[in-house]
């Protein structure tokens, strides 16, 4: 009997880890990549404690290098059921648009959009050979709704959304779905991680006192934070319901903030972001 496989990219922390767990918990067999294998310490450690270590392979892949794309694609030769892509690996990069550098905007897009174009077309060949399949790829909030101060992270998930508007269009005709998962703010390091490249490009930058309000605004909100293993469970079930929609938002807030822009004029919408933002 078959067992399905799954393959997940960035999967050393995050919802990339908590998806391997989820995933290995429901049956499939996962393949979790990550850049760096020194990194694969945690998820080894919660895979032996939950009894799940032999439902896992570890192979490195930095979704930015074409001989690690390559070589990842040679490996696939070696299983036989891949029915499932998660597209997880990514960054924030935060700052405003005027201090971040164009070789920052470019480091965004090659991991955030290249980077799951180039694994996507690693894969979809052995799925279209089996005629089944599914890709899920992790968008955000941001790629509903533009946020100041992370401008380069907005623009690379508005721009995976589009591609996956045609990628669905394209592959469902071989069995393959194409699935977007948009979290809203959860307590994952992207964040953290995001806001700290914000402070380092704030030396003398006239959106210093912008970025202050923002932060204080964040870190009265942290309480608030979702359980990203939340967005796992989603993830998993995307994967198996049979007749999955293009888009799952989850995330306190998210449904309804987008639903309140798209009928709002821009004018209205602004203001309110704005004094939400910066009062």
């Amino acid at each position: 009997m078959n067992v399905k496989q799954a393959i997940v990219t960035g999967a050393s922390s995050g919802f990339g880890l908590l998806t391997v767990l989820e995933l290995a918990k429901s049956g499939y067999h996962v393949i979790a990549t990550m850049r760096n294998l020194e990194k694969a310490e945690v998820l080894q450690n919660e895979l032996i404690k939950h009894h799940l270590r032999d439902k896992v392979d570890f192979l490195q892949l930095d979704v930015t290098s074409q001989e690690d794309i390559v070589q990842f694609q040679n490996k696939l030769e070696h299983y036989r059921h891949i029915q499932l892509l998660v597209n997880n690996a990514g960054f924030a990069q935060g700052g405003f648009a005027e201090d971040v550098t164009i070789e920052q905007y470019r480091a965004q897009f090659e991991t955030n959009v290249l980077g799951v174009i180039s694994i996507s077309q690693a894969v979809i060949p052995f799925m279209k050979k089996q005629k089944s399949g599914r890709i899920i790829n992790l968008s955000s909030v941001s790629g509903l709704i533009g946020f100041p101060a992370l401008s380069a992270y907005v623009a690379s998930k508005h721009a995976i959304e589009g591609f996956c508007e045609s990628l669905r269009l394209e592959l469902k005709p071989f069995g393959i779905d194409v699935i977007l998962i948009e979290p809203g703010s959860y307590a994952t390091n992207i964040w953290s991680s995001s806001l700290t490249d914000a402070e380092t490009l704030l030396h003398n930058s006239s959106y210093k006192p912008f970025m202050e309000k923002i932060q204080t605004r964040l870190t009265n909100e942290e309480k608030n934070l979702g359980n990203p293993t939340d967005v796992a469970k989603l993830i998993t079930f995307a994967a198996n319901t049979p007749h999955p929609k293009l888009r799952y938002a989850v995330g306190k807030g998210v449904k309804l903030n987008h639903f309140v822009k798209s009928i709002l004029p821009w004018r209205l919408w602004e203001k309110i972001v704005l004094k939400t933002l910066y009062k």
